[in-house]
């Protein structure tokens, strides 16, 4: 069972004008962008634990980003990444792993070993699942994108007890692909008048549960604006 949810008031992204937290106080921040799917894996991670007051979500304006985050936080200037113990990790797949085994809060991994194997293989497979779908907006997007959905039905069939990756529990697999899944439903929607869910009811009842789950709730991107960001980035002559 996920933690208490908290109805939290981010503060306003921190652009080059902005100056620093107190980096290294002992406070545990996550620094993400409220656009970007590899961020919004660990901040639903952080949110079904309930960590809402052991780690501070810092979020950052990427196409005006400070000087500071590079120079003092995360020399590869990407997000996410989590200042934790006097170090700062980075790497989505990395980060959720962590903050599951560092923290308190419901675990995000299963015991049994056979669902532990398919979530390492999931995982493993997440990284080519992304590349396939954005690879296709530059094709024939539905055709090519397909064998990455039904990938997902076939993984959504692995376990009876559904309607997750892993069975009847949110699990980490879940959290590694629904930021994908979210956008990828809205462009498809919107840019090739398709449903990706036609043919697959696992997919779709999955979205549909995922989607009750209040941790991932104030995570969702705006879709008008994914909408126009993917249309001038995929679809610009």
């Amino acid at each position: 069972m996920a933690a208490a949810t908290v109805n939290e008031q981010l503060p306003t992204p921190l652009d080059a004008t902005s100056e620093p937290p107190p980096l290294f106080d002992g406070t545990t921040r996550l620094y993400i962008s409220l656009s970007c799917p590899f961020a919004q894996r660990v901040w639903i991670t952080r949110n079904y634990k309930g960590l809402y007051d052991k780690i501070k979500v810092v979020p950052i304006n990427l196409q005006n980003r400070p000087a500071w985050y590079k120079e003092k936080v995360h020399p590869e200037n990407k997000v996410p990444s989590l200042e934790h113990n006097g170090k700062v990790i980075g790497e989505s797949l990395d980060l959720i792993k962590y903050v599951d085994s560092n923290f308190e809060g419901p675990s995000l991994l299963p015991n049994d070993h056979a669902k532990k194997q398919f979530a390492e293989d999931l995982l493993a497979y997440s990284d080519t699942f992304k590349k396939t779908v954005f690879t296709s907006f530059k094709g024939d997007a539905i055709k090519e994108a397909g064998p990455a959905f039904d990938h997902l039905e076939n993984a959504l069939s692995k376990f009876e007890d559904g309607p997750f990756l892993l069975g009847h529990e949110f699990s980490l697999a879940d959290i590694a692909y629904i930021p994908f899944v979210e956008r990828f439903q809205i462009a498809f929607s919107a840019l090739w008048n398709y449903d990706i869910t036609a043919g697959r009811p696992k997919l779709a009842k999955w979205i549909e549960e995922v989607n009750k789950i209040d941790a991932y709730k104030p995570t969702k991107t705006d879709p008008k604006d994914l909408v126009e960001r993917y249309k001038a980035k995929f679809l610009a002559q």
